[in-house]
C-alpha cells in the first residue's frame, strides 16, 4: 500500500492509496456500493442509489464543530472498473475516485481523495489518517466474504 502526498497542477492536494489484492474485481466492486458492507469499512450509508448524479449520505459519530455527515454525489460510475463521488463537509468539496484495474492475481485498487486546497492541511491529514484506517478494515472485510 502507498500513500503519497500528491500536488495536482491547480494547487490542489490529494490523498492517494493502492492496494494489490488477492481478490477478483467483482469482489471489490461489491466492498465499494453495497451499503451492508460500506459500513462494515468505510461508514454507514442512507440513500445510496448507484446512478450518475444521485445524492447520497455518510452518516458517522459527530465531532466538536461537524455533525458527523458527509454529502456525497456520485459523478462518474463504470460498473467493475471506475466509482468517483464527490465528498462534501462543511468547509470541504473534495472527490473521491475508486479505480479497479484487474490482475493475474486478483485487483488493483487505487484510491484518490482530491481537491484539498493548500490552506486545508488539518483535514488533508485527518483524511491521510482515516483512509489508512479504512483501507485496512477494507482488506480484513474482503477476506472474510466469500
Amino acid at each position: 500500500m502507498t500513500s503519497p502526498d500528491d500536488t495536482a497542477p491547480g494547487g490542489t492536494e490529494s490523498v492517494s492509496v493502492s492496494l494489490d489484492l488477492p481478490h477478483p474485481p467483482q469482489k471489490v466492486w461489491r466492498a465499494l456500493t453495497e451499503p451492508a458492507l460500506l459500513e462494515q469499512w468505510l461508514l454507514p450509508v442512507f440513500g445510496l442509489k448507484l446512478e450518475t448524479g444521485a445524492a447520497f449520505t455518510f452518516k458517522t459519530q459527530a465531532w466538536p464543530g461537524w455533525d458527523g455527515t458527509v454529502q456525497c454525489r456520485f459523478v462518474e460510475i463504470e460498473p467493475l472498473r471506475t466509482l468517483r463521488y464527490q465528498w462534501a463537509v462543511p468547509g470541504l468539496d473534495t472527490t473521491v475516485t475508486f479505480t479497479l484495474t484487474p490482475l493475474p492475481t486478483g485487483t488493483r485498487l487505487s484510491m484518490v481523495q482530491s481537491g484539498f486546497q493548500a490552506h486545508q492541511k488539518q483535514a488533508l491529514g485527518g483524511a491521510r489518517y482515516g483512509w489508512k484506517m479504512m483501507t485496512d478494515k477494507l482488506v480484513a472485510l474482503l477476506g472474510g466474504l466469500s
